[in-house]
């Protein structure tokens, strides 16, 4: 049991080469099926072009290793050149990569690298800019388990990239005692067994749920969808009782209906997270086009 455990970690952001091979063998074969029919049809064998990837808005640079990862597979003497690394900012018109070698294997990963590319960047720029949005506030901006079915190793990278934080990878990562887990056993009066490096949250949606598992003092408890209010009130609430306690600190995680116009002032409160499902559950991709040039 357990991921390599990435909850509020420093670590400097880097993929899991089997893994990522693996998430884009898994594109190219959906992509190309039994082959790429018209490529194979119109283009010389021996053929050779140079192209460029370029973007065609601002945006933070993610993905540029995953893309070279989908044009190795196809043909590994095609040759990828980034001109930049993941996490700078690129402005409209900025070439970002050249590449070059046959036209056949070019053309056939185009769209899957541009597709991942494409994702990536946009995650890691949607991070960026909630990440800026409430500075100077000390909260870390993570993201949750809402994303894209069998791209949640490369989204939860470009998070990473854009300078926010992963909350749990997956389920066998961490305790989370959600409002279904409560329900299903008509609540509780004791934790659970807690294995040995496992962190443990709680899910509360109201004050007097978190009164009742902050007596338990789990490493995090969640205020699902709560007021600015109430979560103030749980911040101090919080900073009360551990003062008189002298117990490590129980994080505090806000949640539900996080967007851009009220993140800054949940920031405020003196929340410790902030958990965002829409950094990668639904981010509009950037637009990077791929050019063949002389």
């Amino acid at each position: 049991m357990g991921s390599d455990n990435y909850f509020l970690s420093d670590k400097k952001p880097e993929l899991n080469p089997q893994k990522l091979d693996s998430i884009v063998r898994h594109a190219l074969v959906e992509d190309i099926g039994k082959g790429d029919i018209t490529t194979e049809l119109t283009i010389p064998q021996d053929k050779e072009i140079k192209a460029v990837l370029i973007v065609k808005e601002d945006c933070i640079i993610c993905g540029l290793s995953v893309a070279e990862r989908a044009f190795k597979i196809i043909d590994n003497n095609i040759k990828f050149d980034s001109q930049f690394k993941d996490g700078r900012v690129a402005k409209k018109g900025k070439i970002i990569a050249k590449i070059s070698g046959k036209a056949k294997g070019i053309l056939t990963a185009e769209r899957v690298a541009l597709n991942l590319l494409s994702m990536l960047s946009a995650v890691a720029t949607k991070t960026r800019e909630y990440v800026t949005h409430i500075e100077p506030y000390k909260t870390k901006i993570t993201d949750t388990r809402k994303t894209i079915p069998g791209l949640r190793e490369l989204q939860k990278y470009a998070v990473r990239i854009g300078g926010g934080h992963n909350h749990r990878m997956g389920l066998d990562e961490m305790i989370l005692i959600k409002d279904n887990h409560i329900k299903v056993t008509d609540g509780y009066d004791r934790l659970p067994s807690i294995p040995k490096g496992f962190k443990i949250e709680i899910e509360v949606q109201n004050l007097d749920e978190f009164r009742h598992a902050l007596k338990f003092k789990p490493d995090v408890i969640m205020l699902d969808n709560m007021s600015i209010l109430d979560i103030k009130e749980a911040v101090k609430i919080r900073n009360d009782t551990e003062f008189k306690s002298h117990h490590s600190p129980t994080k505090l995680e806000a949640s539900g209906g996080v967007d851009f116009a009220s993140v800054r002032e949940i920031a405020s409160t003196g929340i410790d997270i902030i958990s965002i499902g829409a950094l990668t559950h639904s981010v509009k991709t950037v637009d990077i086009s791929l050019e063949v040039v002389d």
